[in-house]
């Protein structure tokens, strides 16, 4: 399992990284795109996918992951990786799930999108606080899915 210890990096915006060598990216033999479970410092673990970002590698450092590790841009981690092949799967939340059982081409457009794109649809569902909110957010997409 590669280590390292590297300067977690501001972005554009809000955005953290964590740059990791491109030697360590390679011995994946994966290419520049690696599915990763990421441990920092020896104590938090999450899941991600090295990607290849402005000439250099980078994964992601949330918001999630920040306030869990207490570290931001400019702070010093420890970083181990490991090759993540597990599938990734995306829970779908019940009042989606009730109507892409309903629509069986609505479940296959669901079935084609990748793990991040379910994820883009499926984390403005549960974080919505109010009903109306969610019913609103789970037509869209299913509005976006019949356009696929």
């Amino acid at each position: 399992m590669p280590e390292f210890t590297t300067t977690l990096v501001a972005a554009s915006g809000n955005n953290v990284g964590i740059v990791v060598p491109d030697d360590i990216v390679f011995g994946f033999g994966r290419g520049k795109r690696v599915p990763v479970t990421v441990q920092i410092n020896g104590d938090y673990t999450y899941r991600n996918t090295i990607a290849s970002m402005a000439g250099q590698f980078l994964i992601s450092f949330n918001s999630e992951t920040r306030e869990a590790t207490g570290k931001g841009a400019g702070d010093e981690i420890t970083v181990q990786l490991e090759l993540d092949e597990e599938p990734r799967t995306v829970e779908v939340p019940e009042p989606l799930a009730v109507l892409l059982s309903a629509e069986p081409e609505l479940a296959d457009a669901w079935n084609k999108l990748s793990y991040s794109k379910q994820r883009g649809h499926v984390d403005p569902i549960i974080t919505a606080r109010g009903e109306d909110t969610r019913t609103r957010r789970v037509e869209k997409v299913i509005k976006a899915l019949r356009s696929e």
